[in-house]
């Protein structure tokens, strides 16, 4: 069976966020064809087998080493290649990379790629790149002059890697896109979802509504602050309506005030639990990226969600599911599903339907399936 090897900028057994949740189903989803292993970044150095696929995954943990922001922005300018691309890559993973034996590597960020592509295995085995998110316009979006500075670096750095790949993997419909248009013919959108898991009984919930989202990472945490501006004009008048805040804070982030009817939850072990106390999910992300596994995640369980253009992406082409970039419309949409729970169970019961018949026919597994098979050298 043809082995593939993740490389991923997290420990997906110990770790959370968006990205490396989104990892894990892609990781199981190429076990359903292929032998799966993965290479990490993490705290210490070490091998195990952990319960992320059938029959477990063989993980390999690299020492991440500490930023060192002089050496960093060194090396960036002497390499001539963005902040982001030389973090992640250093001669430890270079060597680690080396010693792994497969057939195929999938970067997952394209910063990922870089360690493999000075590794002995350029050239000779095949490398798929799944970008997760485009970080160029993170960075442009999220963090003021600097992004600025550094968006065309990373996009060259983006662009670069994705043309030295056997093909590239998106979850967004535009940017597949513009890989092809800028040298890379075997970028695809790949329509990903979750699968169908114990449906909410939306008919059961109050006024609540919920936001989800790790807020160190920096479209939910500007999501999470524009949400709690939102707030006071989508619960006026509306007896017991409250908003819950679930993930963990950014770190050393200053506490916002929060507005009558908010509670920020920080981290929730048992997320599912929570899900089926909310009326509806919202997303009101400014920047693509954010929240989108969870905005999956709920509608693998039939709840509702109230989104931005940039939260649900390329959603929309599998499922009906409206977008809201006017605030007010935004508001009005959170105020008609507190008021009236009929058109939030209606809303709930045709995204897991959608859903439903999307993951029967297994078209995630082909989806992915077919991204990795453009990697099999013969």
């Amino acid at each position: 069976m043809t082995k593939v090897t993740f490389l991923l900028s997290k420990d997906p057994a110990t770790q959370h966020g968006g990205d490396i949740e989104l990892s894990r189903v892609a990781m199981r989803l190429a076990a359903d064809s292929f032998d799966v292993a993965a290479l990490c970044l993490s705290a210490e150095n070490g091998s195990a087998t952990v319960d992320l696929v059938p029959g477990g995954l063989p993980l390999t943990r690299v020492r991440k080493p500490p930023v060192d922001k002089a050496r960093i922005l060194a090396r960036s300018l002497t390499k001539r290649r963005s902040l982001a691309h030389v973090r992640f890559d250093f001669d430890e993973l270079v060597t680690a990379i080396d010693g792994v034996d497969s057939d195929v590597f999938v970067a997952e960020h394209s910063y990922m790629a870089e360690s493999f592509l000075r590794s002995s295995h350029a050239g000779r085995r095949g490398l798929i790149i799944n970008t997760i998110n485009t970080e160029s316009q993170v960075w442009l979006s999220t963090r003021g002059l600097l992004g600025k500075i550094e968006e065309p670096r990373l996009l060259r750095d983006e662009i670069r890697v994705a043309k030295a790949a056997d093909a590239v993997g998106t979850y967004d419909i535009e940017e597949a896109e513009m890989y092809r248009a800028n040298g890379q013919p075997r970028a695809r959108w790949l329509d990903v979802t979750l699968p169908p898991s114990e449906k909410i009984d939306v008919s059961a919930t109050g006024p609540r509504l919920g936001f989800v989202g790790v807020r160190d990472w920096p479209p939910n945490q500007e999501g999470f602050l524009y949400a709690l501006q939102l707030w006071p004009r989508i619960a006026e008048g509306i007896p017991g309506a409250e908003l819950c805040i679930a993930g963990p804070k950014k770190p050393g982030a200053k506490d916002p005030v929060y507005p009558p009817g908010v509670r920020d939850l920080g981290f929730v072990e048992d997320l599912p639990g929570f899900f089926r106390t909310c009326r509806a999910l919202m997303a009101p992300i400014k920047t693509g990226g954010g929240v989108r596994v969870k905005i999956l995640d709920s509608i693998s369980k039939g709840l509702p969600v109230i989104g931005t253009s940039p939260a649900v992406g390329s959603l929309p082409a599998l499922f009906d599911l409206p977008t809201y970039d006017d605030e007010e419309q935004f508001i009005a949409e959170c105020r008609r599903h507190l008021l009236d729970r009929d058109v939030a169970v209606k809303a709930g019961n045709d995204l897991y339907e959608a859903n439903r018949a999307h993951w029967e026919t297994r078209k995630p597994h082909r989806s992915f399936e077919d991204l990795v098979r453009a990697g099999i050298r013969v």
